[in-house]
């Protein structure tokens, strides 16, 4: 396209927006109330005048009532109850657009009603003005609800129409499928079948005679018979080797080992050719049919035909290479063996013939003037073929090992959900496979065909649902990355259910859905549903998050201008840079919220007995969170604890590593995360050991064995202390002789540090140096000793006496006390002498 021709092609489009753009902005200046009081008051003779809305209620009233007659007529076909519905639909929209206009003209004169304040009660008065104007706006709004009420009641009587005739089309199409007819397998039909086929074969036939009869079409396909060679000689090319050629090119992307990242997305690309080609040829096919001037309108309605039953058996073909490759794919949710898969795109092909059977059924055999017996005798064939190869490829699908991972040191199914869906897909096809045939062979021709060929769309649906999932996917490792995880995350699970819920409206239309239908669900979905009194539809919701997405993004960037720009340059604490970042956050996003909600027309008014109502309950149930966020703002704004301090809470120590509204995360010295409540480091006791200084105390004790010079080893002790790099020496660090112990000399060290969180390495350090001095010094440090006692070393005697030797004399029934035992005024004496064999003693 050149620069001239651009121009004006755009310039008159550019025109029609500016003017577009300039009627907006003066209907929204006209629609601001800008006017005083008197200006409204003496504008009521406009408002009174305005035009109505303009509704044809004479012509609406005659189509009503001949669509109530058509319905009670039962001679009225399926086309003609479409015809009327279709009007009938139109002008259910012109009500509907009558009944928004009209309820805000009526809202607008209620809301100047109320403005003038409420209505005097008995033996009360109000001004003459306000009475008159008070009079003259309810003059108003009864002309307004009178077209109002008009509106309401057609539209009513529109929808019960419309109900009435989808339920009729409905009834019409179950009959249908429940109708009885001849039997198939009664030889008498196969006679009329035969007549059928030979009616068909002479249509065809003296068409094609006919048009080479005539000398005008001859002389025309005598001057284009070069071109006619040309596009089948094209066409024959493309149909027959050119799909070859694509498959073997997408074979050889796949298997490139040069191109790793995105060559999945290449080769899909690619092989859209294998569609495109045989597109191309079918369509030159098509046109040299129609150049060769032999042609009638069957011929014409059979070349027309002919192309997209082509493209039926190439778009199955295309999609078994896809669902079921030739080279294995471990990222393939299908797992079969090679020959299974051999054998499924072997069923796909057939599923294709059988598909570009039924698109050029029509127009060869013409159905519709064809006799019971020979529409019986000539689909139940196909029925019985399309019956065998669902079971054939119900029984591959069942051969389907799921593939396995590994989590967590156990081996779990990749796809559970996948495969219970598949085990449950085999099982449903199976039985389609069984009853279509019983239907056929029982004479319910159009229910045997309604379990043999929606089947087979379906799988087409579905098998189209997997390969563009699978695009998804490649598309997203491409840009992540090759990854493992890669399949399993947000966007390919995200984009599978999208792509199912999308998938509900072909496969509802090969089920026997009405388009009429789903265009009616759209539009109850379209309308909305209120909810307190505000009415939520699509639209509002999609509005609603396109302006909170855009406040959001917003307020998350200005968060991030204050945390790294602007607030670190000011003389502001930085745990209250962070209370002041938060705070900014929690204020832009409920203001997002809010305008969000004005953006969508959504009235939180009337919403809001419904959220206080909810609000009583949650309160019980949320108390403990709502003391929690409490307790995260105070520490935001006073800051007791601040990430990176080592705090102590309970029985819990560690570092602070996060604080939100909620919670605080605390990393132990063992590694393990620690999530408190808010609420506990407020209400409870917390020690801070960093909270204004990393300087802390560390306190170390040391026994020597009795006998020591104390003297000498305080100056030890000292001095080893006193030579640490990180003791602090103003204050300088102190050791005490604390006392004479159970088993040593005890003595203290008392130091502070620099830095707090190398107190176990300073002490570790500390102890190794003082064994280090203390081994020079010949100075012994102690361990523990303890005497045992027997009180009954009689009892224990007995037991130990060694065969051959005499038994030690019993001991009297009543022995005499022993003085150091068992008298209190000699416990503390020790007489070895007495009892050398009962006294041990454990170092």
């Amino acid at each position: 396209m050149t620069g001239g021709s651009f121009s004006v092609t755009i310039a008159p489009l550019l025109r029609f927006l500016s003017l577009r753009v300039l009627l907006l902005a003066l209907a929204a200046l006209l629609a601001v109330p800008v006017a005083p009081a008197p200006l409204l008051a003496q504008s009521s003779g406009a408002i009174a005048s305005s035009p109505a809305v303009d509704i044809d209620y004479d012509s609406w009233n005659t189509l009503a009532t001949l669509a109530e007659q058509a319905l009670e007529n039962a001679a009225t076909s399926e086309d003609e109850l479409n015809t009327i519905r279709a009007q009938v639909v139109d002008k259910r929209a012109q009500f509907q657009d009558a009944q928004v206009v009209l309820q805000e003209r009526i809202d607008a004169l209620r809301g100047q009603i109320t403005a003038l304040g409420p209505v005097p009660a008995e033996g009360q008065t109000e001004a003459a003005d306000v009475t008159a104007r008070r009079n003259e706006l309810n003059d108003v709004l009864a002309q307004r609800e009178a077209p109002l009420r008009a509106a309401d009641e057609a539209f009513a009587r529109a929808e019960t129409i419309i109900r009435q005739i989808d339920r009729e089309l409905r009834a019409r199409q179950a009959d249908a499928l429940l109708q009885l007819g001849p039997t198939p397998l009664n030889p008498a039909t196969w006679l009329d079948a035969v007549d059928a086929l030979m009616t068909s074969a002479s249509t065809i036939t003296a068409e094609a005679r006919n048009a080479f009869r005539d000398p005008a079409h001859y002389e025309e396909m005598l001057s284009d018979l070069p071109i006619t060679l040309g596009a089948l000689l094209l066409a024959g090319l493309m149909l027959l080797r050119g799909r070859h050629w694509m498959e073997t090119l997408t074979l050889r992307l796949l298997q490139n080992a040069s191109i790793l990242r995105g060559r999945a997305v290449v080769a899909f690309f690619v092989s859209l050719s294998q569609l495109i080609v045989p597109f191309l040829g079918l369509m030159l096919l098509a046109t040299a049919i129609r150049l060769t001037r032999m042609t009638g309108p069957t011929i014409i309605e059979i070349t027309n035909a002919m192309v997209p039953a082509g493209m039926a058996i190439f778009f199955a073909r295309w999609l078994s290479l896809h669902v079921f490759p030739i080279i294995d794919d471990p990222r393939l949710n299908l797992n079969l063996s090679a020959a299974d898969r051999r054998r499924a795109r072997g069923m796909a092909l057939i599923f294709g013939f059988l598909a570009a059977v039924e698109a050029i059924y029509t127009p060869i055999l013409a159905p519709q003037w064809m006799s019971a017996s020979a529409l019986a005798a000539l689909t139940y064939p196909l029925v019985i073929l399309c019956a065998l190869t669902m079971l054939r490829f119900s029984r591959i699908l069942r051969r389907h090992e799921p593939r396995k991972v590994i989590e967590n040191g156990v081996e779990v199914d990749a796809s559970p959900f996948f495969d219970r869906m598949l085990k449950l897909g085999t099982r449903v096809l199976f039985l389609f496979g069984v009853i279509s045939p019983v239907l056929g062979a029982a004479g319910y021709i159009a229910a045997a065909a309604m379990l043999t060929y929606p089947p087979v769309k379906s799988l087409a649906v579905i098998a189209l649902v997997m390969v563009l999932h699978r695009l998804i996917i490649a598309i997203y490792i491409a840009i992540v990355g090759e990854s493992e995880n890669a399949t399993q995350g947000l966007v390919p699970a995200l984009s599978g259910l999208v792509l199912s819920l999308l998938s509900l409206i072909p496969l509802s239309l090969i089920w026997g859905a009405r388009e009429t239908d789903l265009i009616e669900l759209w539009t109850r979905f379209s309308e909305g549903t209120s909810l307190g009194g505000a009415r939520i539809s699509p639209a509002s919701l999609i509005w609603f998050f396109v302006v909170f997405a855009f406040g959001y993004v917003t307020t998350r960037a200005l968060q991030s201008a204050l945390g790294t720009s602007v607030l670190p340059k000011t003389s502001i604490e930085r745990g209250a840079q962070k209370a002041l970042v938060s705070g900014v956050g929690y204020l832009g996003i409920t203001a997002a919220a809010l305008v969000a909600f004005s953006v969508a027309g959504i009235d939180l008014s009337g919403l809001a007995i419904v959220a206080g109502a909810l609000s009583v309950g949650v309160g019980f149930g949320l108390q403990n969170i709502v003391s929690n966020f409490v307790s995260g703002i105070i520490l935001l704004i006073e800051r007791p604890v601040s990430e990176g301090d080592w705090i102590e809470v309970g029985p819990t120590q560690g570092i602070v590593q996060r604080i939100s509204v909620r919670s605080t995360m605390i990393e132990t010295f063992d590694r393990s995360k620690v999530i408190v409540p808010n609420a506990d480091l407020i209400s409870g006791a917390v020690t801070n050991y960093t909270k204004s200084s990393r300087t802390g105390r560390v306190v170390m004790t040391v026994g020597v064995a009795y006998g020591t010079d104390t003297r000498k080893v305080e100056s030890i002790l000292r001095e080893i202390i006193e030579a640490e790099p990180l003791v602090v020496m103003d204050p300088a660090p102190g050791v005490d002789f604390l006392g004479f112990g159970a088993d040593a000399l005890e003595f203290r060290i008392r130091a502070i540090l620099r830095d707090v969180g190398m107190k176990v390495g300073v002490a570790t350090e500390v102890n190794h140096k003082i064994a280090a001095r203390f081994a020079e010094e010949g100075i012994e440090i102690p361990y523990a000793q303890r005497d045992i006692w027997l009180r009954n070393p009689e009892t224990l005697g007995l037991s130990m006496t060694k065969p051959g030797k005499p038994e030690p004399e019993a001991e009297p029934q009543n022995p005499e006390p022993r003085p150091d035992r068992d008298t209190a005024d000699s416990a503390g004496l020790s007489n070895d002498e007495v009892d050398p064999p009962f006294r041990e003693q454990t170092r």
